[in-house]
């Protein structure tokens, strides 16, 4: 029941806040945040790094259609947990002042710990069907946090926003259908993952439904050419909410890439591969360029994570096990970076008084705190050797080559883009004459050090250490390899310890 209990918790919270005095809900919704903190480190004493599917629960939900209440956690759904857990709380207490949120509190965090819960449950979910309704269900927090706070225009970005997403969601909806009408001709009908993976699909019949699944997965990522409610999205709403779903809620796209697209349809998605490898491609340089050309910096964030989405997407399609371990630590430690990132963009915008880049400047030499952070993580963003998206991108490279000498070097590409847009952000935003408005400004407090510090020390920690998230993901990657028929080595944390020492 541990992870019924993960689930619970926050959503509990979600239910009594708005019944609660206004006075007292950001106490308590980070109470409750913390809380799942508690549980989610409780899974991982019980995790065995050994993998498989553990911590299982299952009950019978709707029994004529096959339908089960079921969760279990494997390295790849331990680490997406841990992640959420960890952000939520980070993000309450980063956005404790902002105007929109001190005004009302309740709103922000019940809608914040509903969108934990069910996040958590898309990421234990072992039941398809069960996983469609909470990944459906994720939309409605989603919704009001960026429609109910943030900038003028949001809800237009909101309506945006959630217009794609149920596009996906329908396109999905006819996948997990037919997924019924298969396992229905084979036996009983059953949506459990474990009796899909076994399933003797057609192979027309199976590339159409691999379909389905991964457009909507590819919305949700989101991956070219159906990503522009991202920058929208970012720009108008607080940085928090961008955290939240640019860095827990559209992992949930290249979890279901992994957990769904190769776990069930292996042959569709080798099928597909030339075409996904394509438009990760495009996602990696497009989005990188279009990022160098922004003057709004949390448009700038957001459009960035298009580019990394490219190449997390590219590790998974390229089909090596350095690739999928690759691409399950990019997903950690994006979602580590870019918070960090959006946060401190946040505390910038707040002392300056405008999200543009063209009006800010000089901001170091009065802030050198923030200015410091700022670069650590844009220097994270950009995969700088020594901090952990260095060891992420490392591997999803070697996965490339591997896959075609053109391939690796157009990715290769990408990251020289990165620099450019992370160092000119800087650049224009702190350095050059102090304008006399910035002098009266005040460096970071300890509140807003102290939410994004975690952050700092796993950057950092799992830059020189990546041992442990390699040991919890591998052993998921080695099960995936061999399902869809691929052997090869292992990534090898010493040999990336010694490249990355010699880099």
């Amino acid at each position: 029941m541990t992870l019924t209990l993960l689930i619970a918790v926050p959503l509990l919270g979600a239910i009594l806040l708005p019944f609660l005095p206004a006075q007292r809900a950001r106490e308590i919704g980070l109470l409750f945040a913390v809380a799942t903190l508690g549980v989610g480190v409780a899974v991982l004493a019980q995790y065995d790094t050994d993998g498989g599917m553990q911590l299982e629960e299952e009950h019978t939900w709707i029994e004529a259609f096959g339908v089960h209440y079921a969760l279990g956690i494997d390295g790849l759904g331990l680490l997406l947990v841990l992640l959420t857990v960890l952000l939520v709380p980070i993000v309450m207490v980063a956005e404790w002042t902002h105007d929109d949120v001190a005004a009302r509190p309740r709103a922000f965090f019940a809608w914040t710990l509903a969108l934990e819960a069910l996040s958590l449950a898309v990421f234990c979910a072992t039941d398809v069907f069960l996983f469609y309704v909470v990944f459906e269900a994720t939309l409605i927090p989603a919704y009001f946090l960026v429609g109910g706070f943030g900038r003028e225009g949001r809800g237009a970005a909101a309506l945006k926003f959630l217009m794609f997403q149920l596009a996906g969601g329908l396109v999905l909806l006819a996948s997990v259908i037919g997924l019924y009408v298969v396992s229905a001709q084979q036996g009983s009908p059953s949506y459990l993952l474990s009796d899909l993976a076994a399933l003797d699909i057609d192979t027309d019949a199976g590339r159409w439904l691999f379909a389905g699944f991964f457009i909507a997965f590819a919305i949700k990522a989101p991956l070219f050419p159906v990503h522009t409610w991202l920058a929208d999205t970012t720009e108008k709403a607080t940085p928090g909410t961008s955290v939240l779903l640019v860095c827990v809620l559209d992992k949930i796209g290249t979890f279901g890439m992994l957990r769904f697209c190769l776990g069930i349809f292996p042959e569709a998605s080798q099928w597909a591969t030339p075409v996904v490898v394509t438009l990760a491609l495009i996602s990696i340089i497009y989005g990188a360029l279009v990022a160098i050309g922004q003057d709004d910096v949390l448009r700038l964030v957001g459009l960035t994570s298009l580019s990394h989405f490219g190449f997390i997407t590219l590790g998974i399609f390229a089909f090596s096990s350095q690739g999928s371990s690759g691409a399950i630590l990019y997903m950690v430690n994006h979602g580590l970076g870019t918070a960090a990132l959006f946060l401190l963009a946040g505390y910038l915008i707040r002392r300056r008084g405008t999200t543009l880049i063209s009006e800010m400047g000089g901001v170091e030499k009065v802030t050198p705190v923030l200015a410091g952070l700022l670069l650590v993580a844009g220097l994270a963003t950009l995969g700088l050797p020594g901090l952990s998206p260095f060891v992420s991108e490392f591997l999803v490279l070697v996965s490339a080559f591997d896959y075609h000498w053109w391939v690796g070097a157009i990715a290769v590409s990408g990251i020289v883009l990165a620099a450019i847009y992370v160092l000119w952000m800087y650049q224009r935003t702190m350095t050059g004459p102090t304008p006399p408005q910035v002098e009266g400004d005040s460096d970071l407090g300890v509140r807003e050090i102290g939410a994004v510090a975690p952050l700092m020390v796993a950057l950092v920690l799992f830059g020189f250490v990546p041992g442990p998230l390699l040991d919890v993901a591998n052993p998921f990657t080695d099960s995936l390899m061999a399902h869809v028929g691929v052997t090869d080595d292992p990534p090898d944390v010493s040999d990336i310890a010694t490249q990355e020492g010699g880099h």
